[in-house]
């Protein structure tokens, strides 16, 4: 079993993704709903919102699309948790991740981590960024 983040945005997932996209590397696929079996059955003004996202990035995958305007409202009651094995890997990931966003904890070291720091990012998206001790 595998359980993936799927992010609903009020008509700028394309943008998000692609910023993500930037921070995180990996491969990604969007399909719009300007696609020919939808095409015909969508708002001409919403084709080029994104049905479907698709973001691959190592063993890690993070999906996304645009909810129906207005009914996305804002993001709460989660977070996207990103664990990584290097110190320097979590540092880079969070200053990537935090441009036009806010910190709500610096990234540092904790009783548990080398590095673990919080943010919301500019698309609104809370995130953790996690690098745990070495038990070694």
């Amino acid at each position: 079993m595998r359980l993936n983040a799927y992010l609903i945005f009020d008509g700028d997932c394309r943008q998000a993704m692609e910023f993500y996209h930037q921070c995180l590397g990996g491969e990604l696929t969007v399909m719009d709903y300007s696609h020919p079996d939808v095409a015909s059955h969508t708002p001409a003004h919403w084709r080029e919102k994104v049905m479907h996202a698709r973001l691959t990035a190592g063993d890690a995958v993070l999906m996304a699309s645009d909810g129906r305007p207005g009914e996305t409202g804002k993001k709460y009651g989660f977070s996207v948790s990103l664990q990584v094995d290097k110190a320097g890997e979590a540092d880079k990931l969070f200053a990537a991740l935090q441009e036009g966003g806010t910190v709500t904890m610096p990234i540092g070291e904790t009783f548990w981590a080398e590095r673990f720091g919080m943010l919301v990012d500019k698309f609104g998206v809370p995130w953790m960024i996690n690098c745990e001790r070495s038990t070694a």
